[in-house]
């Protein structure tokens, strides 16, 4: 089942997308906290995002410039500032498309269709997991915060992806070092510390300070 996220402030609109496209048997999450659209996105990974220019906090196109920094997933931007002008800019900041409201629900069902289509026949996006604004995409295996890059070597980014993975429950040191071992390393207690360090040091640098905290005598975990 595909996953639509719309983002749109007007309820109106964007409960009337989600009637339409749920008879389409697709699973809809409409946006509720404008101000970290980021979060939203990397906890329902949407096969689809349909983005409004004008929103409360952050407009339309910074959200497109900040999706597209983590991932390639579709956009299509409704908006009723039809102008070529914002044509223009939405597909220069990433979109894929552009819709001018007032729009006919058949014609959007359509070209979400298509879409799909022809995004997904080769393959599905890449997830991505999101704790205080850090983005960790499991396609690339990359690390952004603050449109920053951060560099992890193989060790640190499975440390990293199980941690995230597991985000409010300790993860032991036995299952970090299994999770390890799947890349082809000797690991032992001695090697799991040292990489969790370095990448306690990355990340401090990056500025994210006391990201991961330990349990002491049970193994690790990064807090809700």
């Amino acid at each position: 089942m595909y996953r639509v996220l719309i983002v749109e402030d007007d309820k109106g609109i964007a409960q009337a997308i989600k009637t339409q496209a749920e008879m389409w048997q697709m699973n809809v999450h409409i946006a509720e906290n404008f101000g970290n659209i980021m979060a939203e996105f990397a906890e329902f990974e949407p096969h689809i995002i349909l983005m409004d220019i004008s929103l409360p906090f952050y407009n339309g196109y910074h959200w497109c410039t900040e999706i597209r920094k983590v991932s390639k997933v579709p956009i299509i931007f409704i908006s009723s500032a039809s102008d070529n002008m914002n044509m223009v800019m939405a597909m220069n900041m990433g979109a894929d498309d552009f819709i001018a409201k007032p729009f006919d629900q058949s014609l959007l069902m359509a070209k979400i269709q298509a879409m799909l289509r022809r995004t997904y026949d080769f393959g599905q996006s890449s997830p991505v997991l999101e704790h205080r604004g850090a983005l960790l995409n499991t396609g690339d295996g990359t690390l952004t915060f603050s449109d920053r890059k951060i560099a992890l070597s193989k060790n640190e980014y499975r440390i990293l992806l199980v941690l995230m993975k597991n985000k409010g429950r300790v993860v032991s040191r036995e299952k970090l070092m299994q999770a390890l071992w799947e890349t082809d390393s000797f690991v032992d207690e001695n090697t799991l510390s040292v990489n969790v360090n370095r990448l306690r040091k990355r990340l401090e640098e990056a500025g994210l300070k006391d990201f991961i905290t330990t349990r002491f005598g049970v193994g690790y975990l990064i807090e809700d």
